[in-house]
């Protein structure tokens, strides 16, 4: 399985001025811009390790999921990331590289904030090619920087602050979430009971 951003974050999506503030930079100084790519660094590192932690998309933004297998009975299949907004396609890739789409009345995306999954409209799911894959195009997360829960822009600003005041520290202690961080994380964990 292989997740690629096919959208990627513009400059314009991160809240540079507003980290700014809450970090008092520049306060009593003529505001040059001078930090503007290191914050945008430390911003950009932060939302990525939230991201990879609790397996939600913050801003949103276009994905591919190549998959090579559905699950055991095709009734469902799990999408690896949350909040998915919309599926745009899904594409069968046979061993020879020829794409075939799959009709979009064949399946439909089940809302959930944790485990969104892709259902069939009939049965199952159509079957994957043998020796081939499932490309699924969708679009993740809560929407723009002001959409997203007020705790998780918390744990992003701590975060980026924790990555800028130690970016000069290569210990071990540098690579760790703050305790802070990780209680405003912990609700947002998935909590996974089986196998599915």
């Amino acid at each position: 399985m292989k997740l690629t951003e096919t959208t990627s974050l513009l400059s314009a999506d991160i809240p540079v001025a507003e980290f700014s503030d809450f970090m008092r930079l520049g306060s009593g100084f003529t505001d040059d811009g001078g930090q503007d790519v290191l914050l945008e660094t430390v911003l950009r590192a932060a939302m990525g390790a939230i991201e990879m932690r609790i397996g939600k998309i913050l801003i949103a933004r276009g994905f591919n999921w190549q998959i090579y297998v559905w699950r055991r009975d095709r009734s469902a299949q799990v999408l690896p990331v949350a909040p998915v907004n919309a599926i745009s396609q899904i594409v069968m890739i046979d061993d020879l590289g020829v794409l075939t789409p799959v009709d979009a009345a064949d399946y439909r995306l089940e809302f959930d904030s944790a485990r969104p999954r892709i259902m069939p409209s009939k049965c199952n799911l159509p079957e994957v090619p043998v020796n081939g894959s499932a490309v699924v195009s969708f679009e993740a997360g809560f929407g723009i920087w002001v959409d997203i829960p007020s705790d998780l822009r918390q744990a992003v600003f701590l975060l980026a602050a924790n990555y800028y005041e130690n970016r000069n520290d290569l210990g071990k202690a540098a690579g760790q979430m703050p305790f802070g961080v990780l209680a405003l994380l912990e609700p947002y964990r998935d909590m996974r009971l089986g196998l599915a």
